[in-house]
């Protein structure tokens, strides 16, 4: 059995890159030194569970609870299960490569914290505490437009970390504009565009106990602290925002999640107006991944919002292979819904993704211990793909090809981690 030493050092990473695997002798030696242990589980399955006992009743049923009866979130954990790794041995992957290179930056590692709002709700250290955590440990942070921080504060927070910005689509242009241009001068590089929320979905957790944050002004801080919603509530309504919370949101959601879809034709605006790369998250078909193409933007993230929006829905892995072997050469192709080991995130590159988002794991974490806690969880799934990367023989990230995976159906692979 393998003995861990004191004074066992993690093998360097090449190029004096991060080295995500030595958090796991951290842990072993904090344990054995000093009898401390973990405060967030490390084990997936258990994940949810240890939230649960520390989230409101309101809050566990927002970030836990699906469409309908979960079926799009159950597809998405039993896609995974479909596709297995096929190791290979006597490799030289003592030392790894987990760095990336995506629209011309290079990255230490393909993972991002996936844009989530309402953060206040889990705990109060918010996004501003997220996205000052990502930055320490290196992974870019795509801040939602449903945060309940400001653009402003999330940039501070952020300092000299990587940041990417989540818009939920207004319709009103002007106002549109002025989240872009707030987003790029407080060093916002990519625009995330969210596509299959343009209403709320039938969300009977949230339901069943009538809840919805924003109705109550939470979440949405990024409106209410914007010059041209303050200056146009004032001019309909003669009073500030601060004046009148409930109508303020009224006013917000309206043109934020009004109802009323967007069409392609309207990407031009947003290109007219963004000088960066912009990705469009929720593709989930070939045609509309070409269709992106064809629109000019430099990314696509195939998602189906975690199973939030469309019950019965396709599980995003099932569709990764088809989209990024259709566009993969012509766009950067992302992955989100359903990330929650290191495994998962070999197989995603495998078949296609360059980059995957984690959502619900990081705010598990962050519900259970705050900043840290999400901190951590992130940092143990780094640790999980460097150490798995390394004993399935995948020196680099570029080493990930689909020859490492193989679609075998087993009647057991069911649920995990949802």
């Amino acid at each position: 059995m393998p003995q861990l030493q004191a004074s066992q050092k993690h093998p360097e990473a090449p190029d004096g890159g991060r080295q995500y695997g030595k958090f796991q002798n951290e842990i072993y030696m904090n344990g054995v030194l000093n009898n401390s242990m973990p405060t967030v589980t490390t084990n997936p399955n258990k994940l949810e569970a240890q939230a649960k006992t520390h989230l409101s009743l309101t809050s566990y049923n927002y970030i836990s609870g699906g469409a309908g009866e979960r079926a799009t979130m159950d597809a998405n954990r039993l896609a995974f299960r479909q596709w297995k790794i096929i190791p290979r041995m006597l490799r030289d992957t003592t030392h790894r490569d987990l760095s990336v290179e995506i629209f011309g930056e290079k990255h230490d590692s393909p993972l991002f914290f996936a844009p989530v709002g309402v953060q206040t709700i889990f705990h109060s250290d918010r996004e501003v505490g997220v996205a000052e955590m990502a930055a320490e440990i290196g992974v870019p942070y795509i801040m939602s437009s449903a945060a309940s921080s400001t653009i402003e504060e999330v940039a501070k927070a952020n300092g000299s970390g990587r940041r990417w910005y989540q818009l939920y689509w207004p319709h009103d242009e002007e106002i549109t504009v002025s989240l872009l241009r707030r987003a790029k001068s407080n060093g916002f590089k990519v625009l995330v565009v969210t596509l299959d929320t343009w209403a709320l979905a039938w969300r009977p957790a949230d339901l069943d106990n009538a809840y919805v944050p924003f109705a109550k002004g939470v979440g949405n801080q990024v409106g209410f602290s914007d010059p041209v919603f303050r200056r146009k509530f004032k001019e309909k309504h003669q009073k500030e925002i601060e004046d009148d919370i409930m109508t303020a949101s009224v006013d917000w959601e309206a043109d934020v999640f009004s109802g009323k879809a967007h069409t392609w034709d309207q990407i031009e605006h947003l290109k007219k107006n963004w000088d960066g790369p912009i990705v469009l998250k929720g593709i989930q078909h070939v045609e509309d991944a070409q269709k992106a193409v064809e629109a000019g933007v430099q990314g696509i993230i195939v998602s189906n919002h975690g199973g939030r929006q469309m019950d019965g829905a396709t599980g995003s892995f099932e569709v990764l292979p088809e989209i990024a072997e259709a566009v993969g050469d012509k766009i950067t192709v992302f992955f989100d819904s359903g990330i929650r080991t290191g495994a998962d995130i070999i197989k995603a590159l495998c078949l296609g993704a360059k980059g995957v988002l984690v959502g619900r794991p990081f705010v598990y974490g962050l519900g259970i211990a705050g900043k840290q806690g999400a901190r951590d969880v992130v940092k143990g799934i780094l640790a999980d793909l460097d150490q798995s990367m390394g004993l399935c023989g995948l020196r680099t990230i570029a080493d990930c090809n689909p020859s490492m995976v193989r679609k075998v159906r087993y009647g057991g692979d069911l649920k995990s981690s949802l």
